[in-house]
């Protein structure tokens, strides 16, 4: 899979004259080769329902005059550029106005309207399947297409006349939320298989992508539905800065290629005449580098054809520098010290729908714990992969279960043998409780009573946090324990009453009550257990002691096993990978501040060089050689006690520290 790829959108109405007709050859080719791009996706068909060659099958612009895809496809292969094929799978504005009765309903009570501008889901589960895999096969066939990209196949129930139908069928209740949802699950099962037989028959084995905008964590069955994963996230399109690492921390697990999708948007997809800075999409590919992953950036076409100069010189600016890194990038694994089981997955493996549990603390789908743990981890420079329920922990040094993961027999048998064979865990929340009773599954020297009478609560670490000791307060849910023997790291106070409209006290909470406490997190030789749901309090208040509670506890669990230490600021990123085929360690290390303008759009505009970063890393054995990478600088380093030391003079924006042996 190559490196720098564009997607290049081109969604047009049928009332916008002139589609292509300012198309060249020479500009396309150029706009390429200015923007370093070796693969770019052009389209099939677009939301609109339109397509961009003449078909027998649905209807070509009416305003486009020549084969615009055959033109696209021959200049980008005329100069050594792969050209995968868009298709909008779950989206048709012409189908849906043509075939109402294929437009998805979500609930019983949507009937289709056409009153307001937008976009219709298509139901998969009528006759419209038949009619895009008939579409898919013109492509296929039709075209040198290097690879096939679906768009917006999102699973969603639907209470469409087809679908009801075919559940009353089936004998079960159409209505039943449960039943809708599996019914969606098994829709979209059909629709990948009619995907791959219909590619199949033309050209067996085109890599091919499903494109949902999220990587399903724990959903590995619909993950191998595709030959690659193309994980979207635009960090200015609401997805923010985030999410890729958390996607990237699951998929690096998955044996799959993979890469990373941003735009040149200012804000989201879609957007005419929006340009982000170009430390902005420098700082984005270095990070999809940094994580393993390939590059995607989004761009959209203007609809005479015509390629955007200035787009491909802001692209260029961020591809020019990755095309020198790749030497480094390709072929690597990825090195980690800790384990994140994700809430997400654990839900989608234990049949949670949709995308949550039903007993949750927090509406799972939105992410915010598995955010709040990735966000700890990040700050925190922990080398950690997420992980799924079948994930091998045996590579491990510590595995977290984030506030929310009760455990099931399987989990349980498995989790002891990682302990037995020296690993730690650290739960919060209702984590480590067992499936259906509020009784641990593993031993932390503690017993649990259940949820607090009081929110919020006061915690006091019995452990340095960079605070004097004190009460702090903590809005999460919280949860009551006794200590067995389990040594408490942390107590607790409540306030001296809930705040009601008959006792309250000041402007927001009422104070602890210093008088009594309680243990509120326990540690033993198996891990520890804290009370709260710490990660989702990071996560919904940024709280600073939140982060520093959990960092002390992920210390005083890995120890003097944590593989990398370093100074380098919060807002920096680390991340360790091998190059087995090249018998390397490649140490990234990143920094650039995202700060939010305007309605809550996430920004890079200014990277602020950092000077004298020191870095400690584990190691077997000393390398024969180190330096920075592409520009080949030696870098000096010592090694004593399995300990090689080192500091970056400067760093600025992304370093490679590389490591030979």
């Amino acid at each position: 899979m190559k490196f720098r790829q564009v997607h290049l959108d081109f969604h047009t109405s049928e009332k916008i004259p002139d589609i292509g007709v300012d198309f060249s050859k020479d500009n396309f080719k150029a706009a390429l080769k200015a923007g370093h791009v070796d693969s770019i996706t052009v389209f099939s068909k677009c939301h609109h329902g339109l397509s961009y060659h003449p078909t027998k099958v649905g209807l070509m612009h009416p305003n486009l005059k020549y084969d615009l895809l055959a033109a696209q496809i021959e200049a980008a292969h005329e100069i050594g550029v792969k050209a995968p094929v868009y298709l909008s799978a779950g989206f048709d504005v012409y189908a849906s106005w043509e075939h109402p009765e294929w437009v998805m309903r979500p609930t019983p009570d949507d009937a289709v309207s056409f009153n307001k501008p937008g976009y219709h889901f298509m139901c998969m589960n009528t006759s419209y399947l038949d009619y895009l895999m008939d579409q898919l096969e013109e492509a296929v066939r039709n075209y040198d297409a290097d690879a096939i990209f679906m768009d917006i196949t999102i699973i969603n129930p639907c209470f469409c006349r087809s679908c009801v139908k075919t559940r009353i069928a089936k004998g079960i209740d159409p209505y039943d939320d449960k039943a809708a949802w599996k019914h969606a699950e098994e829709v979209y099962v059909e629709y990948c298989r009619r995907v791959r037989e219909t590619i199949d028959k033309v050209k067996p084995g085109l890599p091919v992508f499903h494109n949902g905008g999220h990587i399903h964590r724990g959903r590995r069955d619909f993950a191998h539905f595709n030959t690659h994963l193309e994980m979207e996230s635009l960090p200015t399109g609401g997805w923010g800065y985030d999410n890729f690492p958390l996607s990237a921390s699951y998929g690096v697990g998955l044996d799959m290629e993979y890469l990373g999708m941003t735009g040149k948007f200012h804000s989201e997809w879609g957007e005419f005449g929006g340009f982000k800075h170009p430390n902005a999409l420098i700082y984005e590919t270095s990070l999809n580098a940094a994580f393993g992953a390939k590059c995607s950036i989004g761009d959209q076409l203007h609809p005479r054809g015509k390629m955007d100069e200035a787009t491909y010189a802001l692209i260029g600016e961020a591809y020019a520098q990755l095309e020198e890194k790749e030497p480094w990038l390709d072929g690597i694994s990825s090195h980690a010290d800790i384990a994140f089981l994700s809430t997400e997955a654990v839900t989608n493996a234990m049949g949670g729908y949709p995308f949550g549990r039903e007993d949750a603390l927090i509406n799972i789908y939105d992410g915010t714990v598995d955010k709040g743990v990735s966000r700890i981890l990040l700050e925190g420079k922990y080398l950690f992969n997420t992980i799924d329920c079948e994930t091998d922990l045996s590579n491990y040094k510590l595995l977290i279960l984030p506030d929310t993961v009760r455990l099931d027999d399987a989990l349980t048998e498995k989790i002891n043998r990682f302990i037995e064979n020296g690993g730690k865990v650290l739960a919060t929340g209702t984590s480590a409780l067992k499936v259906g009773s509020d009784e641990f599954a593993i031993d932390f020297g503690a017993k649990f009573i259940g949820k607090s009478k009081f929110e919020p609560v006061y915690m006091k670490p019995n452990f340095d946090t960079g605070y004097k000791r004190s009460a702090f307060v903590i809005y999460a849910p919280s949860f009551d324990i006794e200590a067995t023997d389990g040594e408490v790291i942390i107590e607790k106070e409540n306030p001296y009453f809930n705040r009601t409209t008959i006792s309250f006290s000041s402007h927001r909470q009422t104070p602890n009550d210093p008088s009594v406490s309680y243990p509120a997190a326990v540690m033993n030789k198996n891990g520890a257990y804290i009370s709260s749901a710490l990660f989702t309090e990071y996560a919904q208040c940024g709280s600073l002691i939140a982060k520093r509670m959990l960092t002390g506890v992920i210390d005083m669990l890995l120890g003097e096993n944590k593989t990398v230490v370093t100074d380098l600021p919060a807002q920096g990123v680390i991340t360790l990978m091998e190059q087995k085929a090249e018998n390397r360690l490649i140490l990234h290390a990143l920094y650039a501040t995202p700060v939010k303008r305007g309605d809550g759009i996430e920004i890079i505009e200014d990277i602020v060089p950092l000077y004298g970063v020191n870095f400690e890393v584990k190691l077997d054995k000393a390398p024969s050689r180190m330096y920075s990478a592409p520009d080949m600088k030696e870098i000096p380093f010592t090694y004593e006690n399995g300990t090689l030391k080192f500091t970056a003079e400067k760093l600025y924006c992304h370093l490679m520290a590389v490591m030979e042996f």
